[in-house]
């Protein structure tokens, strides 16, 4: 059962890369992999969402429960319905000090029902979410620019950093 934990700096905003996070229905214009969205129901710290990923010939929708909190800047994601036995993952955002961005940290358990899936796409697992934390990045400078409006950002500055905490346990 995988566990990837990561922690990067970006030079946007806390709440910006939060924005970005719990706007699920713009993941296909963006995420790697992510072919559709449907928010079934959706309140101002809730919504059930479907997502359908693809890879290849693979495709698989599940079904999360989001509960994120705007002013402590956290989502936490839990399985509802889908191939996996199970599926967590939580986001943290908190500004840097020195306004010159934010960190995000980003934790993800899990683990698929079907036993072939998992040892097909285990392997993969820690490149994809580097991916896909990657892409969020880049959606981040398109709607944001290259700083991010952080106070002190200048355009160009390098858009990410991975934090020696970054680690993946298997």
């Amino acid at each position: 059962m995988p566990v990837v934990e990561q922690t990067r700096v970006v030079p946007f905003r806390a709440e910006q890369m939060f924005d970005l996070v719990t706007d699920v229905k713009h993941y296909p214009e963006f995420l790697p992999w992510c072919v559709a969205a449907r928010i079934r129901e959706q309140s101002d710290a809730h919504m059930i969402a479907d997502l359908v990923i693809g890879f290849q010939v693979i495709r698989e929708r599940f079904t999360s429960d989001v509960r994120f909190d705007r002013a402590a800047l956290r989502v936490d994601t839990a399985l509802v319905d889908g191939p996996f036995r199970h599926l967590t993952n939580k986001w943290r955002f908190r500004d840097l000090p020195d306004g010159k961005g934010c960190e995000i940290e980003i934790h993800v358990d899990f683990a698929f029902r079907s036993a072939l899936l998992q040892r097909l796409i285990e392997p993969l697992f820690e490149e994809a979410q580097k991916r896909m934390i990657g892409a969020f990045e880049k959606r981040a400078r398109a709607l944001y620019g290259a700083a991010g409006g952080t106070a002190g950002g200048a355009a160009g500055s390098s858009a990410s950093s991975t934090s020696p905490k970054a680690s993946a346990t298997v």
